[in-house]
């Protein structure tokens, strides 16, 4: 039986990998399968080797942190993932969430707080500063909506046409219907009928 947490670095900075290395092979509970530059590199390290957590970067050259988790959605088995980058941008966070991330950490973190984090999410825990589960908790509930898109749902839900919703909101027919664009991609869903059903089943407007 494993008794250490198999973990895989990916980061484009070699000081960064390095770094890391030196930190996590210190503990007696974790071991190092290896560091990459690529999120690429993931998917061929992960047909040979097993792995039980990645701390991966988000911004990478030609294939980024997110390009790499949306990949392995789609793969059984896939090791649980870190957010481990310098930023702090909502919708990377909440488009790295969507695709299966368990923690975000920064770079500049405390080697105990890596330490904690790691522990957590192999435990089967989400780990997330309390800022940013917060601002978390209220994009899953509204899909990271504006409350422009919101207010442009509201209307195109009481059967207005996207001509009728430009003249109430002041704004061209071309922003409506790139609102709307942005809508479904935002909420996953097919068409603008599919979204004001899942609007209001989850709560996010209400149609009178």
């Amino acid at each position: 039986m494993n008794d250490k947490i198999r973990i895989l670095i990916v980061d484009d900075h070699p000081v960064v990998r390095y770094g890391l290395k030196m930190l996590l092979e210190a503990e007696d509970d974790m071991k190092v399968v290896g560091t990459l530059e690529c999120g690429q590199d993931v998917l061929t390290l992960l047909e040979h080797d097993e792995v039980d957590l990645m701390l991966l970067d988000l911004r990478m050259p030609r294939f980024s942190g997110l390009d790499t988790l949306q990949a392995l959605s789609v793969k059984p088995g896939a090791p649980k993932a870190i957010i481990l980058t310098s930023y702090e941008c909502d919708e990377e966070i909440y488009a790295a969430v969507k695709y299966g991330a368990k923690g975000y950490v920064q770079k500049e973190a405390p080697s105990e707080v890596i330490l904690e984090a790691i522990r957590k999410v192999y435990q089967g825990f989400d780990y997330f500063p309390l800022t940013i589960a917060n601002r978390l908790s209220g994009t899953n509930k509204s899909f990271g909506l504006s409350a422009r898109e919101i207010q442009i749902l509201e209307l195109i839900a009481k059967g207005l046409t996207n001509k009728e919703a430009s003249t109430i909101l002041g704004i061209s027919q071309f922003t409506i219907r790139n609102h709307l664009s942005r809508i479904t991609h935002k909420m996953d869903v097919s068409d603008r009928t599919e979204a004001i059903f899942r609007a209001i089943e989850t709560g996010i407007i209400k149609v009178h």
